[in-house]
């Protein structure tokens, strides 16, 4: 059984770290970015070497004391947030920020955990490479988070999940042993597989503390657009004629719904829209191409041949970079636009891509059953991945609705279930889906982990109460 982290625990620790490493929890310590969510922490220790991160979890583990790991606090399922049980230990890696080697001939960056992305970005781009990992909390969400969530972003369809993007790890187990697995190798056939157990685990078998991550060459030459189709259908077609065409061309096909950009006019009146008259349906393009080959023109020849295919009636080809970036901020600034709407209950799911379509026909008429409601379903339709969130009417607040968001929840993951798809497409399990991996998880894969668990983390001190209910 755990126990508080007590004020004598906590002089312990103090004794055997410096003295900038620990300090009390401020509010963004215990609060997660939808306000659904507040924790409690005792301390917030910022180790700043592994075998700093090594001792803490040895006397954490020794005592039973709950350690919760805390990236960029940017995760939207609560695993970086303990609201119940005995007070935690909330271990920040922001200390540990700094890129430790880079190897450009060889397409890798080995960077420790609480590297922020954006910064990452930035080495790669010193090197002229490029890390494809990208999403709208790149400013702010930390390498150890992002692959302790497997977080996917906008680029899956090319260069795949933080998962794929990932050769070697360090990291502390529970006990405070080091696994010395910062590899660089593509290659490496010797046993099971620890990188791609710890990768999602969302920190309840050990806390990553660097990593080595694969980067790429930069595109010579990158093109972005809009295109206006009239289903979800339409841009399926659209997006199979696109990888026809440009093959792994294409970066990142994205698709909106009109109740996006309504949400951008009322909430974020400074981003500029690109349509006089909001489409119903609309992606976004984005592509990147080999030196000698033209992304605009490619681009124009996707647009010429799917309208005279009846697949799109609209478009707009980005002219120079602030067009891009333009557009692409329209994308990014939709679950700003979402959060200051606020919605009654929101879905990061996945679906094959054959039944998005389908999903997308069915799930609305069945939530209009169960009431009134506004949804905005956007998302990285190239790997089947919707966000699937449901609003108040207009004029009214989700507060409102609050009896109803088990309900919306049941009816739109039920539908998901049965049509082959996942609950949890790139957010995680955290605390918010623990009942939703119980209901739809597979009873054996979910013995099985609890089986791993036991074995990595016996006194489940690890981050607990996330993704496996605390016992």
């Amino acid at each position: 059984m755990l126990k508080d982290a007590d004020q004598g625990f906590v002089d312990h620790l103090r004794g055997m770290l410096p003295e900038r490493a620990l300090r009390a929890p401020e509010p963004r310590h215990l609060e997660e970015p939808r306000g659904r969510w507040s924790g409690q922490a005792a301390v917030v220790v910022a180790p700043g070497s592994v075998e700093e991160v090594s001792a803490v979890l040895r006397v954490c583990n020794d005592a039973r004391v709950g350690v919760v790991p805390y990236g960029g606090g940017t995760g939207l399922v609560g695993g970086q947030v303990a609201g119940e049980g005995p007070v935690p230990v909330l271990l920040s890696l922001e200390r540990m920020a700094a890129v430790r080697a880079t190897y450009p001939q060889e397409n890798v960056i080995e960077v420790e955990a609480g590297a922020i992305l954006q910064d990452v970005h930035d080495a790669a781009e010193a090197v002229e490479r490029l890390y494809p990992l990208s999403i709208a909390s790149k400013g702010s969400a930390r390498i150890g988070g992002l692959l302790a969530t497997n977080a996917g972003g906008v680029n899956v369809l090319r260069y795949g999940n933080a998962r794929d993007l990932c050769l070697g790890l360090e990291v502390v187990l529970a006990d405070g042993r080091v696994w010395n697995g910062l590899s660089r190798l593509r290659k490496d056939n010797t046993g099971y597989d620890l990188r791609n157990l710890m990768i999602g685990s969302e920190g309840t078998l050990g806390v990553i503390t660097a990593a080595s991550l694969k980067l790429a060459p930069r595109p010579a030459g990158e093109g972005t657009a809009l295109m206006v189709v009239d289903s979800p259908a339409d841009a399926l077609a659209l997006l199979a004629l696109a990888r026809d065409r440009m093959g792994e061309g294409v970066s990142a096909f994205e698709l909106m719904h009109r109740m996006g950009l309504d949400f951008l006019a009322d909430k974020l009146p400074d981003i500029r829209l690109p349509f006089e008259t909001a489409p119903e349906w609309f992606v976004l393009i984005d592509v990147g191409l080999a030196a000698g080959l033209d992304p605009a023109g490619a681009l124009e020849a996707l647009f010429a041949e799917s309208f005279e295919a009846g697949l799109v009636s609209d478009g707009i080809i980005a002219q120079n970079e602030a067009q891009r970036h333009a557009f692409w901020e329209v994308r990014e600034q939709i679950p700003e636009a979402n959060r200051r709407v606020g919605s009654v209950s929101s879905h990061d799911i996945s679906l094959p891509m054959g039944a998005v379509a389908d999903f997308i026909d069915r799930a609305g008429p069945a939530l209009a059953r169960l009431g009134e409601f506004r949804i905005n379903c956007f998302g990285h339709l190239g790997d089947g991945n919707l966000h699937y969130n449901v609003f108040p009417p207009a004029g009214r607040d989700k507060t409102e609705f609050h009896n109803l968001r088990d309900g919306i929840k049941t009816c739109v993951h039920d539908l998901v279930h049965d049509m082959g798809g996942s609950v949890s497409a790139e957010h995680g399990i955290g605390r918010l889906k623990v009942g939703d991996l119980e209901r739809y998880g597979d009873p054996v894969k979910l013995a099985t982990m609890r089986a791993i668990k036991d074995v990595l983390d016996p006194n489940g001190i690890l981050n607990p109460g996330a993704v496996l209910r605390h016992i």
